[in-house]
């Protein structure tokens, strides 16, 4: 942290710990322990909601490779229809696990210590807070998530879709989360649409393996499901744009907040949350995946829960 002077503007701050204060030790956790330890939240409504994204995403694969393409007579319609949603539904389910499982940006806990603000060699008279509810020092633009417990950097907001916060660290994951489920309810859409003009046209007994009426209702919550999801996803998606063009947060923007930090340029702002100039390695949630560093994470710390 700079010891540059830190003014926060939500009501919950306070002053920080006096000599008398005291705060639970074996709550504090440094950055380097964080940083070796699977983030996981074990909450029960995250819990459901990102069981349920999971099984709505397999249920359109489902109605799409079984009763829509496998049936059809035309071979590279199938295939390539096949291939293309196949892939949007990895590279969607992908982003998800990205979202859930990374650290969203997560203050220390309990690191307003005496020591702490010694080693920060802080000038006189220059003021910075605590965060009350998890004894930890508030960067600028944090704010404490009540479900995570914990100060997160930039945060967004918490969605229980993901079962997390979207903050300093995982927005760009989540933003693809949001994109690839629009493409995808956007394809099984029109996919739908093409399937009931063919059955329309030709007969409803050859173009499903399925009865008429199981095919129809099938295809019924397909295209409900697809529109709920279109439309949701594709709003979430370009406010999240927004804010990052305007280098706002979503929660500074309901709270009105005057901005005490210096804005960076729209293009700036994407590439910050991206990283680097522009290439297909933003669009692609797998990288800087490392499967032996989760690995070696697993046997050092084991899998943080209820953080």
């Amino acid at each position: 942290m700079q010891s540059s002077g830190h003014r926060f503007r939500d009501v919950e701050h306070h002053p920080l710990l006096a000599d008398n204060d005291s705060y639970d030790s074996s709550s504090s956790s440094s950055e380097a322990d964080m940083a070796e330890r699977v983030w996981f939240i074990r909450d029960g409504c995250g819990m459901v909601c990102a069981v349920m994204t999971w099984l709505l995403v397999v249920y359109a694969d489902f109605v799409v490779t079984f009763v829509m393409l496998l049936p059809s007579k035309d071979f590279w319609y199938s295939v390539i229809n096949g291939v293309l949603f196949n892939c949007l539904a990895v590279l969607a389910l992908s982003s998800h696990l990205r979202t859930m499982l990374t650290d969203p940006g997560a203050v220390p806990k309990g690191n307003a210590t005496k020591e702490y603000m010694d080693n920060l060699q802080l000038k006189p008279g220059e003021v910075i807070y605590k965060c009350p509810k998890c004894c930890s020092i508030k960067p600028e633009r944090a704010h404490h998530c009540s479900i995570c417990k914990r100060c997160i950097r930039k945060m967004d907001h918490h969605c229980p879709w993901v079962n997390n916060c979207v903050g300093e660290k995982n927005q760009r994951f989540f933003v693809l989360f949001t994109m690839y489920i629009a493409l995808i309810s956007a394809h099984a859409l029109v996919l739908c649409g093409f399937q009931f003009f063919s059955c329309v046209r030709g007969q409803w007994t050859e173009c499903s393996d399925f009865s008429p009426p199981v095919t129809v209702i099938l295809m019924i919550f397909l295209c409900l499901e697809g529109f709920l999801f279109l439309t949701f996803t594709a709003v979430m998606f370009g406010t999240q744009i927004h804010s990052i063009c305007n280098d706002e947060t979503e929660i500074e923007r309901l709270k009105s907040e005057k901005p005490t930090w210096e804005r960076r340029l729209r293009w700036e702002g994407m590439k910050s949350v991206f990283g680097g100039q522009p290439s297909l390695l933003w669009i692609n949630p797998f990288a800087g995946f490392r499967i032996r560093r989760l690995l070696l994470r697993g046997k050092k710390g084991g899998p943080e829960f209820s953080v």
